[in-house]
């Protein structure tokens, strides 16, 4: 169960309770989970009794019990505890089975692992000044947003400024139109109208590039991979470094080790069938060297949802470093390919395959950024 099943679990918790009259209480839009903090119990805590108290008119303790009686019997729950004013603290199953629904997750849902409808409500109208970085990050935000379901549409005063703009990905036009599903690729369609419903969205402008840097130049120098990662890594209120350390084939590149953590990720699978054995998830426990990375495949579908809502693709982008992190050290300490005479074991099956999941993650993360993810470097 990742942190994502389980704020969901929690809500569906809350909307029986309120269907079957035992909370009076409007159910929130969504209910935050967060990992436990040394010292604490269980593998994760949540506030929401303490949120609804109020408006339910009971103690916190008591809406409390009222919730833990019913996310107690759910599939993935081990553990649920009460502890201080009114927090819950869940205590999940068995790691080794929440690390096989994981990767199972991962390997249903691919490049859309992460994705989600959680946004399906909402209209988006983006405007951006006519600057290459404020169109980058515009072009962003809008495949964010899409790929939680919302309807998205980004307009600019003067979107014939620089024509350059279409070979860094982002749609050229007063109205550019997205709708759900369509998290990667231009996209130009009707989208929505402003109206009713539609939320006006001009917020975080990014800090613009310096004069004179335009995306003729980027592309020239940089190339459109190298160039939309320089414009969208930094956070938006931060400058955006643009120099030729982009294109560094090295670890002090941010862009190449996440680049290159998904091509030796796809470089396993080859070289596995070249072996004459494929990934089996769970066939073997996970180590401990293991762990770090699983927790971040965990955790990107909230990290998605997070870059989304706070218009933020830098968040998405510091998640595949981290993801890359993780991979590289868990490739190192546990090969997933024997070596030598060394015969294909369970726990070679079982480490190609979150090697897998790891390199399907990067790539769907890249592609959400409109940065390309090569099997080969």
């Amino acid at each position: 169960m990742t942190p994502a099943d389980l704020s969901r679990t929690v809500l569906h918790a809350v909307r029986r309770a309120v269907d079957e009259n035992a909370l009076r209480a409007p159910v929130p839009a969504r209910v935050r989970v967060e990992r436990t903090r040394p010292g604490g119990s269980g593998d994760y805590a949540c506030a929401v009794a303490l949120q609804l108290a109020g408006p339910a008119e009971l103690p916190a303790l008591e809406v409390a019990r009222i919730l833990r009686e019913r996310v107690a019997v759910e599939p993935g729950i081990g553990r649920v505890e009460i502890t201080g004013p009114g927090f819950l603290s869940f205590t999940l199953d068995a790691p080794a089975d929440n690390d096989l629904a994981l990767l199972d997750a991962v390997r249903e849902q691919g490049l859309a692992y992460g994705h989600g409808d959680a946004l399906r409500d909402e209209v988006h109208h983006l405007h951006h000044a006519p600057e290459v970085r404020a169109a980058v990050t515009a072009d962003a935000v809008r495949r964010l947003l899409a790929a939680q379901g919302a309807q998205v549409r980004i307009g600019c005063e003067q979107p014939g400024d620089d024509p350059e703009w279409t070979r860094l990905g982002v749609g050229v036009g007063p109205n550019v139109g997205v709708g759900p599903g369509d998290g990667v690729g231009p996209g130009v369609g009707a989208g929505p109208a402003v109206g009713p419903g539609v939320t006006v969205d001009a917020r975080r402008t990014p800090r613009p590039v310096p004069a004179g840097t335009t995306a003729a130049g980027l592309l020239e120098r940089l190339g459109a991979d190298a160039a939309r990662w320089g414009l969208l890594r930094p956070a938006g209120h931060d400058r955006a470094p643009l120099g030729d350390e982009l294109l560094v084939q090295g670890e002090a590149n941010p862009l190449f080790r996440v680049r290159y953590a998904h091509a030796r990720a796809r470089a396993l699978t080859r070289n596995a069938a070249a072996l004459g054995f494929a990934s089996a998830p769970g066939a073997a426990p996970y180590e401990d060297a293991a762990r770090p990375l699983l927790d971040l495949l965990a955790d990107h579908p909230g990290v998605l949802l997070a870059a989304a809502r706070h218009r933020a693709p830098d968040r998405v982008a510091r998640q595949l470093e981290a993801v890359a992190h993780a991979f590289l050290d868990f490739h190192d300490c546990c090969p997933p390919l024997p070596s030598g005479d060394e015969k294909p074991s369970a726990a070679h099956r079982s480490r190609l395959a979150l090697a897998e999941a790891a390199g399907t993650v990067l790539a769907g993360g890249l592609s959400l950024l409109g940065i390309s993810a090569p099997e080969h470097l």
